[in-house]
């Protein structure tokens, strides 16, 4: 079976999802530094990460799909896509600034607002 064919089945003309996979390479290296630097480098919680990341690729799988059938003609996957690449951006910018990084105070102003409101949300939970 032809791996071009695979690609088209299961996710059609989604776009951005090399950038996507890119971002998410470039999450798991900085991340990586970023445990290693701070001496929490675990193999297991490494292990979960890439779970996850293979799970995100699952449900943009699952967004096409629903796509097809509702002929949306792509509109659900390009958001799925969208919101997992800005959250590895997120999540880039975040590791960047705990390595030490420079990154604009702007940016890492707003990632301590974000870092701050998950805290309040998973108390309340």
């Amino acid at each position: 079976m032809d791996l071009q064919i695979v690609h088209s089945y299961l996710f059609g003309n989604v776009k951005f999802l090399d950038l996507l996979l890119l971002a998410m390479a470039i999450d798991i290296f900085t991340g990586v530094i970023k445990a290693w630097k701070e001496k929490k480098l675990r193999s297991r919680n490494a292990y979960f990460g890439y779970v996850r990341k293979i799970a995100v690729f699952g449900i943009i799988i699952a967004a096409n799909i629903v796509d097809v059938i509702l002929q949306l003609n792509g509109a659900i996957a390009l958001s799925t896509v969208i919101f997992y690449l800005v959250n590895e951006i997120l999540s880039i910018t975040e590791n960047a600034a705990q390595i030490g990084i420079k990154v604009p105070k702007i940016i890492t102003d707003k990632l301590q607002v974000i870092q701050e409101e998950e805290k309040d949300e998973n108390r309340k939970e």
